[in-house]
C-alpha cells in the first residue's frame, strides 16, 4: 500500500464513503474491546469492579459483534437494513450500558467512568453511522 492511499482516503467525504469508515471504525474498535475482555478479563474485571466472566461474556458478544459490522463494511454499498440494526443496537448498548450502572452493576470509579465513556462513544457511532445513512439517502434521490 502507497503512502498516498491513506491521505487520499482521509480526504474521501461522499456519503458513501463517510458511512463506510465510520462502519470500519465501529468493527475495528469493538473488535479491540472484544480482544480485551477476553484476554484480560481477570485484571480488568478487578480494575473496573464487575466479574471476570461478565467481561469474558460480553468480550465473545462483542467479538461476534465487530465481525458482522465489519462483514458489513466490507460490502462496497452495505445495505441500509444492515446499517439500521447496526445503529439500533450501537443505541442499544449506548442505553443498557447505562441502566446497568443505575439497576444492577457496583464498579469501581474506573468501571463507572469506563461505562459512561465507551456508552458516550457507541452513541456517537450510531449518531454519525445515522446522518451519514441519511445523507447517503438523500444523495441517491
Amino acid at each position: 500500500m502507497s503512502a498516498t492511499q491513506p491521505a487520499s482516503l482521509a480526504r474521501t467525504s461522499g456519503p458513501q464513503s463517510v458511512l463506510h469508515r465510520l462502519l470500519v471504525l465501529d468493527a475495528v474498535v469493538t473488535g479491540v474491546n472484544a480482544l480485551a475482555y477476553l484476554s484480560l478479563s481477570g485484571s480488568l474485571g478487578r480494575f473496573l469492579g464487575v466479574g471476570s466472566g461478565l467481561l469474558s461474556g460480553l468480550g465473545a458478544l462483542l467479538a461476534v459483534y465487530a465481525a458482522a459490522v465489519g462483514l458489513l463494511a466490507s460490502r462496497r454499498h452495505p445495505p441500509t437494513l444492515g446499517v439500521r440494526a447496526v445503529i439500533e443496537v450501537n443505541l442499544a448498548w449506548a442505553v443498557v450500558s447505562c441502566a446497568a450502572l443505575v439497576l444492577w452493576l457496583e464498579p469501581s470509579a474506573a468501571g463507572a467512568v469506563w461505562a459512561v465513556l465507551q456508552a458516550l462513544v457507541v452513541a456517537g457511532f450510531a449518531l454519525f453511522q445515522h446522518m451519514s445513512l441519511k445523507s447517503r439517502q438523500l444523495s441517491q434521490d
